[in-house]
């Protein structure tokens, strides 16, 4: 393909008086198409039997067959064959209900993990961990340590946005 090509996604880009321009503009939009709003199947080493048009998969650390010298990248098959896409930080795709989005940060790919806040409805249900609550442990004042207790564990809960402020 051609010899210069955008930094992350190493897209190829056109050149002034290139012959066969749409080979290349072909490429990108297949590379593109892998990983906008991008989807695997599964994390794996192993590339599968009958894979269809636009499938992708995150490789494992230890691919193998046609995968190998691609650990981590994402494969996709397209009717010319596979194409793979090294990851990049920040880059998503989206593993199924169960395990949710696999994001690409400092050479690994993390499963499932949130960051910030989530919103659910327009409304915070889960926010930065609130400071400890101190756990009430008897004597003569139970009573207001209990309801202390209490408060701060209403608190942290409003303030996760878990129940509603009264």
């Amino acid at each position: 393909m051609s010899d210069v090509a955008t930094s992350r996604l190493m897209l190829p880009l056109l050149a002034a008086g290139q012959a066969q321009k749409e080979m290349y503009h072909n490429e990108a939009l297949i590379r593109l198409d892998l990983v906008v709003q991008g989807a695997a199947v599964a994390i794996t080493g192993t590339p599968p039997e009958n894979p269809e048009p636009g499938q992708c998969w995150i490789i494992s650390e230890a691919p193998e067959g046609e995968w190998t010298g691609h650990p981590l990248a994402v494969a996709g098959w397209s009717e010319s064959g596979w194409r793979f896409l090294a990851p990049c930080d920040g880059m998503r795709m989206w593993l199924g209900q169960v395990a949710g989005f696999a994001v690409f940060s400092d050479g690994e790919w993390l499963i499932g993990q949130a960051h910030g806040r989530v919103f659910v409805a327009g409304q915070q249900l889960i926010g930065p961990r609130a400071e400890a609550i101190v756990e009430p442990d008897g004597g003569i004042v139970v009573d207001a340590e209990a309801r202390a207790a209490i408060l701060a564990v209403l608190n942290a809960m409003r303030e996760h946005g878990l129940i509603e402020t009264v």
